[in-house]
């Protein structure tokens, strides 16, 4: 099972956690203004990477607050864990392509 650390109340089982989406996705300045094409890529599209990935999880069974993860979309390794207000943090290197060479 993997094992997610909140921010805030440390390492749990993943089904105490929900998945929120990709995590930096940024809110369109003029939602009014975007056509029909420029509004569905807003909602469904997203990077589909393999390796590091920056998602948003909510703790539900825990302090049932949001945060950000970076995880290993080719190994599901958490990398890093950080709050929304917070920036993204680096990844080393050799963490960064691990993923991405199998």
């Amino acid at each position: 099972m993997l094992q997610i650390p909140c921010p805030w109340c440390g390492p749990r089982d993943e089904t105490e956690y929900h998945y929120g989406g990709q995590a930096h996705v940024p809110y369109p300045e003029d939602p009014g203004e975007l056509n029909d094409q420029e509004w569905a890529e807003y909602l469904f599209f997203r990077d589909n990477p393999k390796g590091p990935r920056a998602e948003r999880w909510m703790h539900g069974a825990g302090c049932r607050r949001w945060f950000n993860a970076l995880r290993d979309t080719a190994t599901y390794e958490v990398l890093a864990v950080y709050r929304p207000d917070a920036p993204r943090p680096a990844v080393h290197p050799s963490r960064e392509h691990a993923g991405a060479s199998r």
